[in-house]
This record gives C-alpha cells, sequence and structure tokens, in this order.
C-alpha cells in the first residue's frame, strides 16, 4: 500500500491516541471495540489503521507492515526496540513498573541476605536487567495475565508488573516494595518508511508532536 498504515491495539491507547490523531487530520472510520473488523478505514483514503495486540505493535512496524504505531514503553523494552524509530513519547496510559509482594514479605530484608527470590512477571527482560543491577538473585517465572494469583498460590515471591491506580495489587493484599521506572506510550516508526514516504509521514509525526505539546 502506497499510503500510511498504522498499528494500534484496543482499548486505553486506542482510546487516548484518538486525540492525537485528530490533530493530524486522521479519523478512525470505526471503533474497534464494536467492530470485528481488524483493518479499519479512515477519513483518508491513504491512511488505515490495523488493530493488533499491544506487545505485536513493535513486530508489524519493524518489518514494514505498518508504517507507524503507538506502543507502551514496557513493550518496547521488551521487544528490543530493533528497527524502529522512537521519535515521540506521546505522555499517554501512564503508569508504572513496579516490584509487588505480600503485604506481610519483608522483601527488603530478602534482598539483604542474599536469598534468591523468585519473581513472576510477564516482563522478563526489564526484571532481568532490574535484578542484575541490583546484584539480587531471582528466577524470573514468564507468566502471560493474572500476575497477582502468583503470590498468593505460592508460585513466586514477589512480582514484576504494571500499576497505575494500585487498586488490583490493594484487592489482593500486595503492596508495591520498588519503583523501577514509569511507563508512557511511545510512537514508534519504520526507519525505510521513514525514508521511502517520507512526504507522507512527517506531516503526521508533526501534527501528533503539535498536539502533545
Amino acid at each position: 500500500m502506497s499510503g500510511i498504515t498504522i498499528a494500534l491495539s484496543k482499548g486505553r491507547i486506542f482510546e487516548e491516541t484518538l486525540p492525537l490523531l485528530a490533530a493530524a487530520g486522521i479519523v478512525p472510520a470505526e471503533d474497534p471495540e464494536k467492530s470485528r473488523k481488524l483493518i479499519i478505514g479512515t477519513n483518508r483514503d491513504d491512511v488505515r489503521v490495523v488493530i493488533v495486540r499491544a506487545s505485536d505493535v513493535p513486530t508489524y512496524v519493524q518489518y514494514g507492515a505498518a508504517d507507524l504505531g503507538i506502543a507502551g514503553k514496557d513493550v518496547l523494552l521488551e521487544h528490543g526496540g530493533i528497527g524502529l524509530y522512537q521519535p515521540l513519547d506521546l505522555n499517554i496510559a501512564k503508569c508504572r513498573m513496579c516490584v509487588a509482594a505480600p503485604a506481610g514479605f519483608d522483601y527488603a530484608a530478602a534482598v539483604r541476605s542474599g536469598a534468591r527470590l523468585r519473581i513472576a512477571t510477564k516482563y522478563i527482560a526489564v526484571a532481568r536487567e532490574h535484578f542484575a543491577a541490583k546484584g539480587v538473585h531471582v528466577d524470573l517465572i514468564k507468566l502471560y495475565g493474572s500476575m497477582e494469583l502468583a503470590p498468593l498460590a505460592g508460585l513466586a515471591e514477589a512480582i514484576v508488573d504494571l500499576v497505575s491506580s494500585g487498586g488490583t495489587l490493594k484487592a489482593n493484599n500486595l503492596v508495591e516494595v520498588e519503583e523501577i521506572m514509569n511507563i508512557s506510550s511511545r510512537l514508534v516508526v519504520n526507519q525505510a518508511a521513514l525514508k521511502m514516504k517520507r512526504d507522507l509521514l512527517q506531516p503526521v509525526i508533526a501534527a501528533i508532536e503539535g498536539a502533545i505539546k
């Protein structure tokens, strides 16, 4: 396709991206929450949106199946950001990456004593780097969802996960014991597309940048 393809995921990122796209004169023709279509047209003949899982956005952009995408920093760190240009922090879908443990567990003492901790997470790369930098020995257990269950069921002593309000942690008697980093969503661009479709992409990127400011 000679136009622009934008990879987005459903939910919060899609909702918070709409005003930024509107600033660039792009309005999706349908709401992905209500439509079963995975390719959605827009008010512009030369722009379409593809709806993919959040964790797949960088892959679609990396391989050129999408020219632009919007993905959380958490997803980009796990992906490694290969072949992607990341020009803008969009300051949307904000949350933080944390270590959380059961309220009665003395995490600080366990770390000080050099205990080997089992940590459940879907963010293996981020967790590995965080604990390695602190010199903490961990066994990382990859899970795809319901992280909070892992300590309750005895699978792990602690979890590494995204937290926005902290309500889910509280409901499961978990507390934040360490903040790893703040997370927000980034605009990612396919590097080849940036050269080949510069005339199409540059105005869109500039308009989104203007809308953030």
